[in-house]
């Protein structure tokens, strides 16, 4: 049984980005007063609570849909080279229809203090006949019938003054109104509540969310949205050759040979100091969100264009997160040939040899050669993501890791310019997503940033992870047993040390600030 879908629609700035944001207790659309913020369909799956506690939670996914009507401002028409996102409009349109007729409710949403416009009434004529885009490719009779349930919500209810301008809503047709206020939490309960008493049971055997989630970043028109839609094989986010047509981070959740797959469009990054108002860094903010809930970052760069500043800034970033990351060179279909540097044709080599000179922070991550509109080498993206994924949950026993990193102290140790010679007492892996390895040693200040480089190749090669990111955490033993001696006896204990402290359901802040209090743990027999 799919989740139950329930769009979002209105005309804009009526609320309906900070009614997603309200039942999903997170800043997830952008909500700004310029009309027109909101592009794309922006999805969430939550789990709504049973009123009063006895029912089970029941998943329901949110739509929130662009303002239908009025998308720009007569000060906004156009970006800052001139071109007029007027034309985005049909594109938009089309999103929100998909999104009624694929809804089993439809919450259309009205000002309560703005009153019911001649707009609202033009939606609501739109909505009884499903017709919000009359020219929808593949649209049918069948589709605009569908029995989706419209339900009429008062939004900006801030106070009991503002009920009685709410069943205004009344005479659109489509009964009485829910009300609430998303800045003030007015009727949020009975909201939610209502809602819940409007869908059906839930699925016992309900599927887990996703089997991986891959955030997908990019400067500006590196491809990212066509990638989406060719994964998805439908036009899921809005495509254009107008730069930074993308703002909102939109999941978009497919199967691709019995896996579930959440993939991430975000808004294409530029330099900060080219920012066009706040919209563009709260659309910079959600690409950072995401690569945080993410699983694998795909890294899309474009092979027609040369690594820029920009493209070594996202490097960074997803350096700082720790995540794995596939570098998919874009638009190789285009760059496939191309004299080179020396007059030849350029070759996947060559390509590869250049994009490691200039991504240095990323050296280790597996590239992938593909067109997003060519359909070339898709699978491939999505195969090479899921290996790292796995190689970024892989456990490597404590008895081998000590072993490896005692013979790379004894091979080439670190020590200070007064001889102090580096002591290793004993190296576990206490985490996976990313792997991260603890050195108990003791001088900690000993392992400077070039050491631990060298480590951390050391580890790529020698250690199942080669093509991901590792975490090295160097701290010192408790100073109340500097003067005891320690063995490789005592890894059995390590061993069952980190089995009891089950590392992932502790966040790595939590684990090291427990094992900093109890440092005896380590060391007990």
């Amino acid at each position: 049984m799919p989740v139950p879908r329930v769009a979002i629609v209105g005309r804009p700035n009526v609320g309906k980005s900070s009614l997603l944001n309200l039942i999903a207790a997170d800043k997830v659309a952008i909500v700004d007063p310029t009309p027109g913020v909101t592009r794309d369909r922006v999805s969430i799956v939550r789990d709504l609570d049973s009123p009063d506690g006895s029912g089970p939670p029941k998943p329901v996914e949110f739509t929130d849909t662009g303002g239908y009507g009025v998308y720009t401002a007569p000060d906004g028409r156009y970006d800052e080279v001139g071109n007029d996102l007027h034309e985005l409009t049909k594109d938009i349109e089309q999103q929100i229809a998909h999104a009624v007729e694929t809804a089993d409710i439809v919450l259309f949403c009205v000002d309560a203090q703005a009153g019911v416009t001649s707009a609202d009434e033009e939606i609501a004529r739109l909505l009884r006949t499903r017709g919000l885009s009359e020219d929808t490719p593949g649209k049918s009779a069948s589709d605009s019938s569908r029995a989706g349930r419209i339900v009429p919500v008062a939004t900006k209810v801030d106070g009991p003054k503002w009920e009685a301008h709410a069943y205004e809503l009344s005479g659109l047709g489509f009964g009485e109104p829910l009300m609430l206020s998303s800045k003030s939490n007015y009727f949020r309960r009975d909201f939610l509540d209502a809602i819940y008493n409007m869908l059906p049971e839930p699925d016992e055997h309900r599927e887990p969310d996703c089997d991986l989630r891959v955030a997908i970043l990019g400067k500006r028109n590196a491809g990212k949205s066509s990638l989406i839609n060719a994964l998805a094989g439908a036009p899921r986010v809005i495509v254009s050759e107008i730069a930074g047509t993308t703002r909102d981070a939109v999941d978009v959740k497919f199967e691709l040979d019995d896996r579930s797959i959440v993939a991430i469009d975000t808004a294409g990054v530029r330099k900060k100091k080219s920012f066009q108002g706040p919209i563009e860094w709260y659309a910079f903010d959600r690409a950072k969100r995401a690569v945080t809930r993410c699983d694998v970052v795909i890294f899309m760069i474009d092979a027609t264009t040369s690594i820029s500043q920009v493209d070594q800034q996202i490097a960074m970033l997803c350096q700082k997160a720790h995540k794995p990351v596939v570098l998919v060179v874009n638009k190789w279909d285009l760059a496939k040939g191309r004299p080179n540097a020396k007059g030849r044709p350029v070759t996947p080599e060559d390509y590869e040899k250049y994009l490691r000179k200039e991504v240095m922070g990323l050296r280790f991550a597996p590239i992938v050669f593909a067109s997003a509109t060519e359909g070339l080498n898709l699978r491939g993206i999505l195969d090479v993501a899921f290996d790292i994924y796995e190689q970024a949950g892989t456990r490597v026993g404590t008895g081998q890791l000590n072993r490896l990193v005692r013979s790379l102290i004894d091979m080439r140790g670190p020590s200070d310019k007064l001889g102090t010679a580096c002591r290793l007492y004993y190296a576990a892996q206490v985490r996976t997503h990313p792997p991260t390895i603890a050195l108990v040693v003791n001088h900690a200040d000993l392992f400077t940033d070039n050491y631990e480089k060298f480590l951390l190749n050391r580890f790529r090669e020698e250690l199942p992870y080669h093509e991901v990111p590792i975490r090295l955490v160097v701290r010192e033993r408790s100073k109340r047993h500097k003067d005891r001696t320690y063995s490789t006896e005592h890894e059995a204990a390590i061993e069952a040390l980190e089995a009891g402290l089950d590392p992932e359901s502790l966040s790595l802040d939590e684990q090291l600030a427990r094992d900093a209090t109890d440092a005896d743990d380590f060391f007990d027999d």
